[in-house]
């Protein structure tokens, strides 16, 4: 019998869609629990570490979106053909996490002072020294960020591309022709356009 899958987040993209896209992917059946800000006091005391996205498998909890991107990447045949394959993978979602986070670090800047200095230091540094050096990676290898092929490192950077865009106010690919090809090829996927074309709109 299939496990029964939960997946408890705000009702936004933002952490929660790049395991959205890998279950969709899949083909394979989850519950998209979503929560209003105003409800997250109520439902924060019942995580494993005060965060979310978690994940339920079969009433079991998992924590921390990475993680469970990884997890449901092993279900669904996407975390690499052997253990070198898979540290390459786990290396580049770990690099997009370090670019994520140092997005979320200007965008939640709630100082003005501090986040317009933050907002200099991403723009004409951290986006310029993290995209060109993506967009090679990706080039030499076939359109995809490993070994030429889909992995969930992919679908781990289309997932979470709304999301980084929403934060920076910019098209972040827009000079970038591969990782847009990237972005196209994934979003073309029959589950993953399955579920854009049905998901909540939101914007972010």
């Amino acid at each position: 019998m299939a496990p029964k899958y939960k997946l408890t987040y705000f009702p936004i993209k933002g952490l929660a869609e790049p395991i959205r896209f890998l279950f969709s992917y899949g083909g394979i059946e989850f519950e998209d629990f979503r929560f209003s800000q105003e409800d997250w006091p109520k439902f924060k005391p019942n995580t494993p570490f005060g965060q979310t996205p978690i994940l339920e498998v079969d009433g079991k909890v998992i924590h921390q979106s990475t993680t469970i991107c990884r997890y449901v990447a092993r279900q669904v045949g996407l975390a690499g053909a052997d253990d070198w394959e898979a540290v390459q993978i786990d290396a580049v979602v770990d690099t997009i996490t370090d670019f994520r986070s140092k997005i979320q670090n200007y965008f939640y800047d709630s100082d003005p002072v501090s986040k317009e200095k933050k907002k200099g230091s991403l723009f004409k540094e951290t986006i310029p020294f993290y995209l060109p050096k993506f967009e090679e990676l990706v080039k030499n290898n076939g359109g995809y960020f490993v070994n030429g092929k889909l992995t969930w490192a992919d679908v781990y950077f289309v997932g979470y591309l709304d999301y980084l865009n929403f934060m920076a106010g910019v098209n972040l690919l827009e000079k970038y022709p591969t990782l847009r090809s990237l972005c196209t090829t994934v979003l073309e996927l029959p589950g993953i356009k399955e579920w854009v074309a049905k998901r909540p709109v939101t914007p972010n």
